[in-house]
């Protein structure tokens, strides 16, 4: 569905309801969509955490969203499964997942939400242990607490961070900025979509030693 430059929250309701139909993966049949100055908010329910996890992924795809608030709700369809079997099939996906350090994150799962908690040495690490538990039966939310040991200083991740921007094709010419406070590193300045805002923040992440990434950067379409 074609939309504007600077789409009308209307226009954009629409290219999200579309967009959600098209991706195979989700049933949007009970998904609802809101717009407000670029800001788009998902609500309903799907039946499982993969498929709210994908129509919030779905959703940023679109030209002219600049975020989205994901309030979906997961249907429990596996009320045989208690909360002791839903831990002990997140400790097996953990041990099973060969890109995530055996014996260092740890799943706890309250009423069907699991939270993983530990620490790595890199964020790769940390998402992986995410993707081994996200589509296990049973999982109704998931929160990633996982900490990121510190392994270069502020002064080097700033250099690095900046130069790695500067060689991404997507992101040379945004004039993004890096600065450092303690263990964060703060970006800054203007982007024309989600998907480069989500670029720069893999790039900063992928910095060895980075624990946390604070991403100001804004949304802007006509730029």
């Amino acid at each position: 569905m074609a939309i504007n430059k600077d789409p009308t929250d209307a226009t954009l309701k629409a290219a999200v309801i579309e967009e959600l139909k098209w991706t195979p993966s989700i049933d949007s049949t009970h998904i609802e969509v809101s717009a407000e100055y670029g800001i788009v908010t998902l609500s309903g329910e799907v039946d499982s955490y993969p498929e709210k996890f994908l129509a919030e992924k779905a959703a940023l795809r679109v030209h002219g969203v600049s975020g989205v608030s994901g309030e979906i709700r997961v249907r429990n369809h596996w009320d045989t499964l208690s909360d002791a079997d839903i831990a002990a099939e997140v400790d097996a996906a953990l041990d099973r997942a060969i890109d995530v350090p055996s014996g260092v994150v740890q799943g706890v799962v309250d009423d069907h939400f699991v939270t993983l908690a530990g620490s790595v040495d890199w964020h790769f690490q940390r998402q992986a242990a995410e993707r081994a538990v996200r589509y296990l039966k049973g999982v109704s939310g998931l929160r990633n607490s996982i900490t990121i040991e510190p392994r270069a200083s502020a002064t080097d991740l700033k250099k690095t961070i900046a130069a790695a921007l500067d060689r991404n094709a997507q992101l040379k010419k945004r004039g993004i900025g890096v600065a450092t406070d303690e263990e964060t590193v703060i970006l800054t300045g203007k982007v024309r979509t989600c998907a480069e805002r989500h670029q720069a923040d893999m790039t900063a992440w992928s910095a060895p030693g980075v624990t946390n990434v604070a991403n100001q950067l804004v949304v802007a379409p006509k730029q």
